[in-house]
């Protein structure tokens, strides 16, 4: 069923101001930092009275929670078969490039990540869940590679790879504000964070697929 087929007025009403609250959350969220936010200038935003809120949403918790499931269901991405050495570097490519794009359209997660999962331990148990499936999908990935003798790497070697993959593209966009870049940063920018990424695979390639990833990434080459 389509989202708001079959929903009576009230009902549809009822979830159009629940989608205008939770899209003004995440723009204030990513803008000012989710910490920086209050459920009162999330109301005024919208030109909306804080009881009106409320009635959708207890607290801001309850937001930020919607909005985490809406993350976890973005990122939550199964890649193709892999065909051959050329297609399992483009496979990983995308993978860590779309990862990365819903990084970016969710970044006031991981803007404070350490704070706000100490401040709603909710958040912890599924986020620590995600980054498991996300390293089981780039083992995955590399284990694809090694069997089409594009990857040279022993079991463990691809453990701890998938492990630095996932502390890279994780933490980011914290180094980018590190460095005084965060707030110049753009979805177009996002190829550059999946190069750095994949340079950490660069030195296990071979043959082809490492001739593959130099063309993938030559543009990013500074």
């Amino acid at each position: 069923m389509a989202r708001g087929e079959g929903l009576d007025g009230n009902a549809l009403r009822t979830q159009r101001t629940v989608e205008r609250i939770l899209g003004e959350s995440l723009r204030l969220f990513n803008e000012h930092g989710e910490a920086h936010v209050t459920t009162g200038m999330i109301a005024a935003a919208l030109e909306m009275s804080p009881g009106n809120l409320y009635y959708h949403f207890r607290n801001k918790d309850q937001i930020v929670e919607h909005l985490f499931r809406r993350f976890a269901a973005r990122v939550d991405l199964d890649p193709p078969a892999v065909a051959d050495a050329g297609s399992a570097i483009e496979n990983l490519w995308l993978y860590l490039h779309l990862m990365l794009e819903t990084i970016w359209e969710f970044r006031f997660l991981y803007r404070n990540l350490d704070d706000l999962l100490a401040r709603n331990r909710r958040l912890r148990d599924p986020f620590n869940r995600i980054l498991d499936r996300k390293r089981d999908v780039v083992i995955a990935l590399c284990e694809g590679l090694a069997r089409a003798g594009a990857l040279h790497a022993s079991a463990e070697e691809i453990r701890v790879l998938a492990s630095n993959v996932l502390v890279v593209a994780t933490y980011w966009l914290n180094f980018q504000a590190l460095r005084g870049r965060r707030d110049a940063v753009s979805a177009e920018d996002l190829g550059q964070g999946a190069y750095q990424v994949m340079a950490l695979v660069s030195p296990y390639l071979q043959g082809d697929a490492r001739r593959h990833l130099d063309g993938l990434g030559r543009q990013y080459v500074a």
